[in-house]
């Protein structure tokens, strides 16, 4: 293993975006069995310490393949796109309003019916964005385009949490919680 390799030559996977998830699981408890500092107990506390640095900077690859968004951010990084979502917070106008639409229906929502057609919608946004950025990153190697879907990919995961927080308000207050 080399401390210098990128999370996909780690793992020793091709650098795109679709993935085998059980393949990057099986992967990462290979690495994992190999890394554990228990197997280095005999060779001192250097070793053990080299192998915990290890088992984290696996954990962290883990984390960043696994997830789609973070795994497509992390392409377009490694190609020169960074996404900068903290920087750049300009989108679309047709994006922005889709947001607001989406926005005022959850703040107009009542009760379970409302708000599981509107997670219907984001779900559905959400598997088209990560189609786009699969032919974006995987086909086209467009990945200054791919950093659009990518930040809203960011937007609709966050939406999508703020729908799922008030489905379990709406749960709470339904069971008198």
């Amino acid at each position: 293993m080399n401390l210098q390799s990128n999370d996909f030559e780690l793992f020793g996977l091709a650098p795109c975006f679709e993935q085998d998830s059980a393949a990057i699981d099986t992967r990462w408890k290979d690495l994992q069995r190999e890394a554990h500092p228990d197997r280095f107990a005999a060779q001192g506390g250097a070793a053990q310490r080299v192998a915990m640095q290890w088992s984290v900077r696996i954990n962290e690859a883990y984390r960043r393949l696994k997830d789609p968004l973070k795994r497509a951010a992390y392409l377009c990084e490694l190609n020169g796109s960074a996404v900068n979502a903290e920087d750049n917070t300009a989108m679309p106008a047709a994006f922005l309003m889709q947001q607001m639409e989406w926005r005022e229906a959850l703040d107009d929502a009542h009760g379970v019916g409302e708000l599981e057609q509107l997670r219907a919608q984001v779900r559905a946004a959400r598997c088209a964005t990560l189609q786009e950025c699969a032919r974006l990153l995987d086909a086209a190697h467009d990945y200054a385009a791919a950093v659009r879907e990518v930040r809203s990919l960011m937007f609709i995961e966050r939406f999508a949490s703020d729908v799922e927080a008030s489905m379990d308000r709406l749960d709470a207050a339904e069971h008198g919680q």
